[in-house]
């Protein structure tokens, strides 16, 4: 017999690393773009749809936790580092995006700016469990 209820071991690993010195509504924001993306390359990473008991539909969601992780400038820098070094699957937010109002401005702002020059304010990273705890390696859970 199965345990619908038990919990899950994940062998893989959903996170967002935020930077330390943003606003409230700064983390919520980068948070939800951050992880907009994922289920567009990774569809392995997103559920089933979801119906009420009416038979009202929703949409699907990730089929697992997402980790929010919050750190330093420099342990972005670090991070961002370590997740191409080893070919994760990444999305980056940059301070540049709070000035921009659509996708299409989104994507040229960060074409502009070399890599190790990004001053990034938000990382997604998504891989195997191990790969992705080194990768954030220093970075404390969200508040």
């Amino acid at each position: 017999m199965t345990d619908d209820n038990a919990p899950v071991r994940f062998d893989t690993k959903i996170a967002v690393l935020l930077r330390d010195d943003l606003e409230t509504w700064q983390r919520l924001n980068v948070t939800a773009f951050l992880t907009s993306g994922l289920g567009t390359r990774m569809p392995e990473v997103i559920g089933e749809p979801y119906a009420d008991a009416d038979g009202t539909p929703y949409l699907p969601m990730l089929r697992q936790p997402v980790l929010v992780f919050v750190g330093s400038k420099e342990l972005l820098t670090t991070a961002h580092t370590r997740a191409v070094g080893r070919g994760a699957t990444t999305a980056v937010f940059t301070s540049d995006l709070f000035m921009t109002g659509h996708d299409k401005a989104n994507r040229a702002a960060v074409r502009a700016v070399p890599r190790d020059a990004l001053d990034l304010v938000g990382l997604a990273v998504y891989g195997p469990r191990n790969a992705v705890d080194k990768i954030i390696k220093g970075a404390s859970m969200h508040p």
